[in-house]
């Protein structure tokens, strides 16, 4: 018996050697030490297209991460490729922002400074940069106040992304008393490529009753796509979207410095909205009269 149990003793200590997990040998990986100096990277402007930018990140072992911003520090832009190449249509003077991550975490260049000479307003061809902001002329958009929002459930997502067709909940004013929105002035929006992307908001206060306006100033990317489905505008510089804001039924959790564009013609300006709940409302404007 005596042999038996040390027999089993001896089995479950060579078990446990061998059911060990291996010992990772850390010192054994490639270690990588970069500094901003040594950071192998470039910011050019194309030969041929003085208002082309090329970014090149020249390190295979670096994962790089470009920012691209205007003279004030508002972001334009941001990339992780390799190699980026990006129009600029306005004169000014802008930087470029690098990181490299390595292994051994982040390492932040010193920003390049990209002075553009010229205008290239051909860059704004596309007949959606002119129902939006009327080029250097600009366009001022106010709320639709005889029927200023449109209900959508979540799940009507396929609306939104237009796999069918039709509108959803969008009743007159009169007819949503219950959603709490006052019928007033809720402020204008102003958009224009004069020099750069400009955008001015002047916002009224939601309290009942109030028409203090806010006015902000800042810049705005409008990002197009092939089939005008997933457009978005952003804001930078502490602006956002026109829109009512009425605490009794709009929720906090709102944000309207990232909107999607569901119609865009030269008298209509929709877009969307998420609520806490998911469900989504559409917005709608229309241009200043």
């Amino acid at each position: 018996m005596k042999r038996i149990f040390h027999i089993l003793i001896t089995l479950m200590v060579l078990g446990s050697f061998f059911s060990c997990e291996p010992i990772e040998n850390r010192d054994s990986l490639p270690e990588i030490n970069k500094t901003a100096s040594n950071l192998n990277f470039s910011v050019s402007i194309d030969a041929t297209n003085k208002n082309k930018v090329i970014l090149v990140n020249n390190d295979s072992d670096v994962i790089p991460y470009w920012s691209y911003t205007d003279a004030l520090g508002n972001e334009i832009a941001h990339y992780n490729s390799n190699k980026v190449e990006f129009t600029v249509p306005f004169a000014g003077t802008y930087y470029v922002h690098y990181t490299g991550y390595t292994r051994g975490g982040a390492v932040e260049a010193e920003a390049k400074k990209v002075i553009i000479t010229q205008n290239d307003l051909s860059l704004f061809n596309d007949s959606r940069w002119d129902k939006l902001a009327n080029g250097t002329k600009g366009k001022t958009w106010v709320l639709n106040m005889v029927a200023p929002l449109e209900f959508i459930g979540g799940n009507r997502v396929d609306y939104v992304n237009r796999a069918v067709s039709g509108p959803g909940w969008w009743p007159n004013l009169s007819d949503i008393s219950w959603a709490g929105l006052e019928n007033k002035d809720w402020g204008e929006i102003t958009f224009d490529l004069n020099g750069g992307y400009n955008v001015t908001v002047n916002q009224t206060n939601p309290l009942l009753g109030s028409t203090i306006k806010t006015k902000k100033t800042g810049t705005f990317n409008f990002a197009l796509t092939n089939g005008e489905i997933d457009d978005k505008i952003t804001f930078n510089g502490g602006t956002e979207m026109l829109h009512p804001n009425e605490p009794s039924y709009f929720s906090s959790s709102f944000s309207f410095t990232s909107v999607k564009i569901v119609e865009l013609t030269e008298n209509s300006l929709c877009f969307i909205a998420i609520r806490a709940d998911n469900d989504y409302l559409i917005y709608h404007l229309i241009p200043k009269s």
